[in-house]
């Protein structure tokens, strides 16, 4: 699924315009990129967790001269799957507690 059509899906089980579930799809990335870039954790309950994380620098190798290089340090987004997102995509249902 790309995201025309998570839009059109968005847009019908909102019962929404593809204009206003555009809009409102839009502004939650953007509000998610935001808060992780600033360093926040952004959590969904259910659906998972949007962090980032300090990835150390380390020594890797150039596939082509087998030459090693050094790899610098830097700051990546991580997505952790909340229990029902994993419970869904394994096909089990959710536990209620």
């Amino acid at each position: 699924m790309n995201k025309s059509e998570l839009i059109e899906a968005i847009a019908k089980e909102a019962d929404l315009s593809k204009a206003a579930a555009e809009r409102a799809l839009s502004a939650a990335i953007d509000t998610v990129v935001k808060a992780v870039s600033k360093g926040d954790t952004v959590t969904l309950v259910g659906f998972g967790t949007f962090k980032s994380s300090k990835r150390a620098a380390r020594t890797g190798r150039n596939p082509q001269t087998g030459k090693e290089i050094k790899i610098a340090a830097t700051t990546v987004p991580r997505f952790t799957a909340g229990a029902t997102f994993k419970s869904a995509v394994a096909g089990k249902k959710a536990k209620k507690k």
